[in-house]
């Protein structure tokens, strides 16, 4: 089984800097994509950023210039640089994996717990 944990958030004020981190966990797996979606109240979750094996990124239109997606393979984490947060930003950040299962040769789809960003203006 793999898990993803995240930590990282909190509140901060507009124009603050925030990194969230999300670490998966478990054995015998190979991870092909990780990034990160949000949530904002009444809001439809929404894609944030992804970053795959090749070290290509993605951004969402509204955090491009703002957010950095990083990776680092040998901890099979994922980190999210935040920089001039707005009120807008603020949502629960989730952590998401495609994950290719060695044991059942099956790509599963995973989610972090959720952490609340909170930028007051």
């Amino acid at each position: 089984q793999v898990q993803l944990v995240e930590s990282g958030g909190g509140l901060v004020q507009t124009g603050g800097s925030l990194r969230l981190s999300c670490a998966a966990s478990g054995r015998t797996f190979n991870i092909n994509r990780m990034g990160w979606y949000r949530q904002a109240p009444g809001k439809q979750r929404e894609f944030v950023a992804s970053a795959i094996n090749s070290g290509s990124t993605n951004y969402a239109d509204s955090v491009k210039g703002r957010f950095t997606i990083a990776r680092d393979n040998a901890k099979n984490t994922v980190y999210l640089q935040m920089n001039s947060l707005k009120p807008e930003d603020t949502a629960v950040y989730y952590c998401n994996a495609n994950v290719y299962i060695i044991t059942t040769r099956v790509n599963v789809e995973l989610w972090g717990q959720g952490t609340l960003i909170t930028v007051s203006s």
